[in-house]
């Protein structure tokens, strides 16, 4: 199979854009970005100091355990003045020593690092550790310059190692992996911790710890950091998938298992691999440097689809994992710049420039057809810090334009009058109380930069590197010895003597590297015309032969013979999965031009936009129970839900009918049999169209309610996690009877009683009902029915419960974000849903069925056989035979599965 399975053909006219920008303006800009943060620091101080945080739309503090919590974004808040201590060598970095040296006497009188709070490793390590130390590499360079901070002697530093020792504790595994989460009076293990029950972190919170420790053992002389830091590395690196050289999102710091297997270069994942390469610049160790060139080769022949960055499954690394990207996969451009891979870095920092100006803002998250999945921005800094970063590699004016447009959207959308304040929703401007500490430590270092000359800065930025959160660590520190524990395997490289030189090539770098300055501009082009769409484009050439309009995702049936030839031309292939579905892949070098392939990007577009318009909150199951006799609501069968139609959860009684099956079977044109249909529920067969034509056809009919059947042969809810019925991508209001799907042997046990009965009475309601509530006031069905046994024999009768559990299989681990359809016998399409959600958690228990599903086949002559038209026939059992077994046969198959089904009553399915 081809590295690329989704691959854009950005195609469009040419605009003209930037110009070189004046050293005059760029100083404007540099005092711009001095205005604005003075703003946001001032209002810390003056209303938030000494919280952890400003909240700008109240203009107070933000003090843990006083506001309502906000899950694990509070893990960062210790009660140690983070705003302050984030921003100490920002101070420096902007020219503000004095306010850097009152800050500095702040933080030394003020802070306390032994509260009694539960805190984030990470988020203490890069952010508190890393602006300790980043506050003490700029005090000791004012001090020796000899005009500031005359009276320091290393108290950050000293600050530095008590906070260190206090993280110690977490490293306490027998992987060497931290815990998550740390108390910095009592550490962790204990009951007055009230933590170290964790049993999982994330990669990124595990590999992001180098840095900072490696330079508090360099700067202290004691090497237990260093040494705590390069086992956890060490371990991630031994758990990489062997085979595609990745890693996962979430690892358990026990096992080393791998909890969730999709990865990417995003949240999670991300600073892993910039430490990897920041550790060999910082420390000179070539192993870091092998580390980071592996995993790189692997990052761009599976998750690099230029110019996006798509998450793909560790095991099956040609499967993408999902349909979009989250912001924090901003950084990597400036990652790949210290790499030295410039062209992929422009290719997708150009994409995220015309999302941030489609939007004003980054998104949290967005698709791969550039639209809003999660619509906060928190005012990440992560774009600006790569377009920096490009800028210095380039020396193109074009990024200073884009750093332009960050300052006045920044100005113009975020600002209010006691700081900045973080964006609830794009779309809307809407904000939120929040402006995190991370704002002032990273975006005006990265903008003010990005702006100022050389002579602007107090030191050589060449000097030092940046941590994950912009702190600023000396490069000298490569050459302070390295500690005595560090395992005696590892690759040490010992140089006595380095010149200054030395350091030219370090990060950053500024030196030119293009010397045509149109080579950027040339491969920005086609990008900015396929994402904002602000160049006119001319009507593409259609060769002879296809100049009919190109295949609409909406209108795509799987078992249409011409839309299926369509799809060849445009590169777009079916692989058929051995559960019954079928993936859709493009491979745009397949198609029969340039053109088509175009058409093909489009509808797999169009694909993913169908399935994101379709993700809402997930649904339980809901149940089919069986009322009538023999069963008198002893079998209840797991049902998956729809996302139209009646809401059973909000119904009280349910909706309770006879079942007949509609004439066609399929459902998908009028209904012939409507006499019968009409005040019934509805057996339908899954295939041919979509399911809420289905609906409306059954509905118009006069159906009270609807059951679709797989016709994938054996599948089952035992086996398969339920999935959601989707909408066609249109609105679904009109539809208002209730619909349900059984998969193949649920749906088999409904027809076998129905063969075997004339009639079948069921309830179709969010749970299983017990059966005094169900009969309450009303005879027994059995006792309506000729020649039926009476109520004591008929319940003695019956002693078998028949039951199907849901699966507690969790969705994100299985769900796959390519577009996949059921068997490609028939069917309609779009793609499937990622199931994980904004903070990363699995997907509920019921797996979404998009409309990327594809419905099955032709009804199997069984079923049609079974279709109660009311004649004579109809009476007369069907011959045995292997799909013919008897009621009382699947009564004694279902025994096994009761305990499961009462679980899941406990858990309200």
């Amino acid at each position: 199979m081809p590295n690329v399975l989704f691959s854009l053909m950005l195609l469009g006219a040419l605009c003209s854009h930037g110009h070189s920008m004046s050293r005059e303006e760029k100083r404007k800009l540099k005092n711009q970005v001095v205005e604005m943060f003075d703003h946001a620091y001032k209002n810390y101080m003056d209303h938030a100091y000494p919280a952890d945080e400003l909240m700008p739309l109240t203009c107070r503090g933000r003090v843990r355990g006083l506001e309502p919590s906000r899950g694990d974004v509070d893990d960062a808040l210790g009660k140690f003045s983070l705003t302050l201590i984030d921003t100490l060598d920002t101070l420096v970095l902007l020219n503000k020593t004095t306010e850097f040296e009152a800050a500095v006497r702040r933080v030394l009188s003020d802070v306390r690092l032994d509260n009694d709070i539960v805190v984030s490793v990470f988020e203490t390590n890069i952010r508190v550790l890393g602006g300790l130390l980043g506050g003490h590499s700029m005090a000791v360079m004012l001090r020796d310059e000899g005009q500031h901070m005359q009276w320091y002697q290393d108290e950050l530093l000293h600050m530095a190692k008590d906070l260190g020792l206090r993280l110690l504790p977490a490293f306490n595994t027998s992987s060497g992996l931290p815990y998550p989460r740390v108390n910095l009076k009592h550490g962790v293990r204990g009951p007055e911790t009230r933590t170290g029950t964790e049993t999982e972190t994330c990669t990124a919170c595990a590999g992001t710890i180098i840095l900072e420790f490696a330079a508090l053992s360099r700067f202290t002389g004691d090497p237990v950091f260093e040494a705590h830091a390069r086992r956890a590395m060490d371990f991630l690196w031994e758990k990489r998938q062997r085979n595609s050289n990745l890693v996962g999102t979430t690892i358990n710091i026990h096992s080393g298992e791998w909890v969730r297997r999709d990865s990417g270069v995003g949240a999670g994942i991300d600073s892993y691999y910039e430490y990897l390469l920041k550790a060999y610049v910082l420390l000179g160790d070539d192993q870091f440097l092998q580390r980071f060139n592996i995993h790189y080769a692997s990052i761009m022949k599976y998750i690099s689809q230029p110019p996006l960055l798509l998450d793909v499954h560790i095991h099956k690394p040609l499967l993408p994992a999902r349909t979009w990207m989250d912001s924090l996969l901003a950084f990597f451009p400036g990652l790949q710049v210290l790499k030295g891979d410039i062209r992929p870095a422009i290719e997708t920092h150009e994409m995220l420039y015309q999302v941030t100006k489609k939007h004003n803002f980054l998104p949290e998250a967005f698709t791969t057809d550039f639209r809003v999945h999660w619509a906060q921005h928190p005012l990440r800094p992560e774009f600006a810090e790569s377009t920096y970063f490009l800028y210095k590699a380039t020396g193109d004016a074009y990024y200073l334009e884009a750093g332009r447009t960050i300052l006045d959207n920044l100005n113009r959308f975020a600002r209010v009058p006691c700081g900045f304040a973080a964006m609830k929703d794009v779309r809307t401007g809407s904000h939120e109380d929040r402006m995190d500490s991370f704002f002032l430590a990273e975006m005006f270092k990265y903008l003010f930069l990005l702006f100022a000359e050389a002579d602007d800065l107090l030191f050589d930025i060449e000097d030092y590197v940046f941590t994950t959160e912009a702190h600023l660590l000396p490069l000298s520190l490569s050459m302070a010895p390295q500690s005595s524990s560090v395992p005696s395997n590892r690759t040490v490289i010992v140089q006595p003597e380095v010149e200054l030189d030395d350091f030219d090539w370090t990060c950053p770098n500024t030196r030119l590297l293009f010397t045509d300055p149109a080579f950027p501009n040339n491969l920005r082009e086609p990008i900015r015309s396929a994402v904002d769409k602000s160049c006119p484009r001319p009507l593409p050439y259609r060769e002879p032969g296809i100049g009919r309009p190109p295949l609409r995702a909406q209108d795509f049936m799987a078992n249409n013979p011409e839309h299926l030839e369509l799809l060849r031309r445009m590169g777009v292939s079916l692989i058929h999965l051995k559960d019954g579905r079928v993936q859709l892949v493009q491979h745009a070098t397949q198609a029969v031009s340039a053109v088509a392939a175009e058409d093909g990007v489009r509808f797999m577009q169009e694909m993913m936009e169908l399935s994101s318009q379709q993700q809402k909150e997930q649904l339980p199951p809901r149940a089919i129970q069986i009322v009538s006799h023999p069963f008198f609501g002893r079998v209840v069968l797991t049902a998956g839900p729809a996302q139209f139609g009646t809401d059973l959860s909000k119904s009280s009684t349910g909706v309770r009918g006879f079942v007949t099956v509609a004439e066609p079977y399929s459902g998908c044109s009028e209904i012939t049999n409507a006499e019968y249909v009409r005040g019934h529920i509805a057996l339908l067969q899954r295939g041919q169209c979509m399911f809420a034509e289905k609906a409306r056809n059954i509905q118009k009919a006069g159906a009270i309610g609807g059951i679709v059947i797989d016709d994938n042969e054996g599948s089952s809810s035992d086996t398969a996690p339920l999935f959601q019925m989707a909408g066609d991508g249109r609105s679904t209001d009109d539809v208002t009877l209730p619909v349900l799907f059984l998969f193949h042997k649920e749906g088999k046990i409904l027809l076998e009683a129905l063969k075997e009965y004339r009639e079948v009475e069921v309830l179709l309601s969010d749970k299983a009902r017990d059966r005094a509530t169900i009969f309450k006031g009303k005879p027994l069905p059995g006792s309506l029915i000729e020649g039926s046994v009476d109520v004591q024999e008929a319940e003695e009768g019956c002693l078998t419960e028949a039951t199907t559990p849901t699966s507690s299989e969790p969705a994100g681990e299985s769900q796959m974000s390519t577009v996949e359809l059921d068997e490609a016998v028939a069917g309609e399409a779009a793609p499937s849903h990622e199931g994980v959600g904004p903070a990363g958690e699995d997907a509920g228990p019921a797996e979404k069925m998009s409309a990327s599903e594809a419905e099955g086949g032709p009804a199997e002559a069984e079923a049609a056989a079974a279709q109660p038209d009311r004649s004579p026939e109809a009476k007369e059992k069907p011959e045995g035979g292997a799909n013919s077994q008897s009621v009382d046969e699947l009564l004694a198959d279902w025994q096994e599965d009761l305990e499961a089904f009462k679980q899941m009553e406990k858990d309200e399915l």
